[in-house]
């Protein structure tokens, strides 16, 4: 049967919060995952999600997700902002990665998106150089992030 890419459900929510952790501390930054569970779950299944997810499981244990939101831009108009897409350390390297990408990619034509952005981290080789396999990615080094936190 292998690894099969579905639609996340309400009860993965648990495991994406785990992957979400584990890749936290891959970034060198664990205690800035402050989001509870019932926040997470309310946003991507409540009333009003702003969010949504692909799953990648292998005999019903999930490893690996990619989670993505609707951005709006004023010169493209609406894009897939591809929040996070993660895959167990233990299962890495066996084309998760690209089937999750794959079916976002899809997910993004069938919405009739303008395009599929990003971040990564400029440190993080394996991520670049994941991304660089995919036809027509751009990098782009020239923008500076900003945020406000409250």
């Amino acid at each position: 049967m292998g690894i099969q890419v579905r639609r996340a459900q309400k009860d993965d929510c648990p495991r994406l919060l785990e992957l979400v952790r584990e890749l936290a501390t891959y970034e060198r930054a664990p205690a800035e995952v402050t989001v509870t569970l019932d926040h997470f779950i309310e946003s991507g299944f409540g009333n009003n999600p702003v969010w949504w997810a692909f799953v990648a499981e292998e005999k019903e244990e999930i490893l690996g997700f990619a989670l993505y939101y609707i951005r709006y831009s004023t010169w493209k108009g609406q894009r897939m902002y591809l929040e996070d897409i993660i895959v167990t350390e233990d299962a890495r390297g066996r084309g998760i990665g690209k089937l999750l990408f794959d079916r976002l990619i899809e997910e993004a034509k069938e919405k009739k998106f303008c395009g599929i952005v990003w971040q990564v981290l400029e440190w993080n080789e394996p991520a670049i150089n994941f991304y660089k396999k995919f036809e027509n990615v751009t990098l782009d080094s020239e923008w500076i992030n900003c945020a406000l936190n409250f």
